[in-house]
């Protein structure tokens, strides 16, 4: 059979890489023609997917302390990860109020100043609900931007004025600071269209890493679906012609994965193509899916699925291009549910 392999990362696991050759190397043992190809929706990992960081700027982090942010340059397109420079895993004390994205935007700056005419920036994981005034501070003036494709890879569909009830809480915020955010936040609607002529209330996805994205949309930027944007990037509908199968994966499957995630997005591509497309999840919450979901948690317990994915995944594989056939074979025990063995996602 040939096989495409196209996870997302299994979050606090295996990275994309790491989840795909787990479950290749046993599928190409077995003499099945594997193609590999690790995947991100945008955020965190959308960097090293697209072939990791060759250049490192020291930029301000989300509370304003220097950090040390990775990125990539290539034939005058740079990949940011907005999370290397204002993510949520550089903070020990959560702020959401204080939290800014000032230093995305200085590694958007750095990377027009190292000669980059098109730049694509990751967003999720951020620590910051700022709606991307720190970044545009850090951009001031705009006119470098003159002649520059930004792409904004978006995680998820986000209204910018929902950004601080949807994503806040998990940031830190109190109530109170939520509702104080999502006022500051309407607040921007009316600066941006006062200074930018550009009503960011009206744009979905503006809401995606706490505004970061409306912000940018400002300055020009075009907010894509970060699945589609890396799925192009990385030709994955081009090497799923002529394909027998496609397995997907991520950490943590729930309804969210079919709003704009890996899964979803590859099972939708799978389908378009005509090629049939399994999930294997670390775990998986009792929701509908378009295609057959296997939970290694369902499978192996949780202990050993957090302790040894890759030996889950090893083991499991050729089970998944058995003779008697993928989905009745993996799927004996019925749809995979349970409680989570690995993080979800976030903007």
């Amino acid at each position: 059979m040939r096989v495409v392999v196209a996870p997302d990362k299994f979050r606090g696991t295996l990275s994309a890489h790491a989840a795909a050759s787990a479950i290749a190397a046993p599928l190409r043992a077995a003499g099945h023609d594997v193609v590999e190809v690790p995947m991100a929706d945008g955020g965190e990992g959308t960097l090293e997917v697209l072939g990791g960081a060759n250049r490192t700027t020291t930029v301000t982090g989300p509370l304003g302390d220097p950090v040390d942010a990775g990125w990539r340059l290539s034939a005058r397109r740079a990949v940011i990860e907005m999370a290397r420079a204002s993510g949520l895993g550089l903070v020990e004390d959560r702020d959401a109020v204080a939290a800014s994205t000032v230093g995305t935007g200085e590694l958007i700056a750095a990377a027009v100043e190292a000669g980059a005419t098109h730049v694509l920036v990751g967003l999720g994981g951020s620590a910051t609900t700022d709606g991307g005034s720190g970044a545009l501070r850090a951009l001031t003036p705009t006119s470098r931007l003159r002649g520059v494709r930004i792409d904004v890879a978006c995680d998820v569909t986000t209204r910018f004025t929902d950004a601080a009830r949807v994503f806040a809480p998990q940031k830190g915020a109190t109530p109170a600071q939520v509702e104080f955010l999502s006022r500051r936040l309407e607040a921007l609607v009316d600066r941006y269209r006062d200074e930018y002529g550009l009503d960011v209330s009206e744009l979905e996805g503006a809401g995606a890493a706490g505004g970061l994205a409306g912000g940018l949309a400002c300055v020009g930027a075009q907010l894509v679906p970060g699945v589609e944007l890396v799925a192009e990037a990385v030709g994955l509908p081009e090497l799923l012609e002529g394909a027998d199968l496609v397995v997907t994966g991520e950490g943590h499957l729930d309804v969210e994965s079919f709003e704009g995630k890996v899964v979803g997005g590859v099972a939708d591509l799978a389908a378009s193509a005509g090629v049939p497309c399994i999930a294997v999840v670390g775990d998986a919450d009792p929701v509908p899916s378009p295609v057959p979901v296997v939970s290694l948690v369902e499978r192996f317990g949780s202990d050993r699925a957090l302790a040894d994915a890759v030996g889950c995944l090893t083991e499991l594989a050729p089970v998944l291009v058995a003779s008697a056939g993928p989905v009745e074979a993996v799927l004996t025990d019925g749809p995979a549910t349970g409680g989570a063995a690995t993080d979800g996602g976030g903007a």
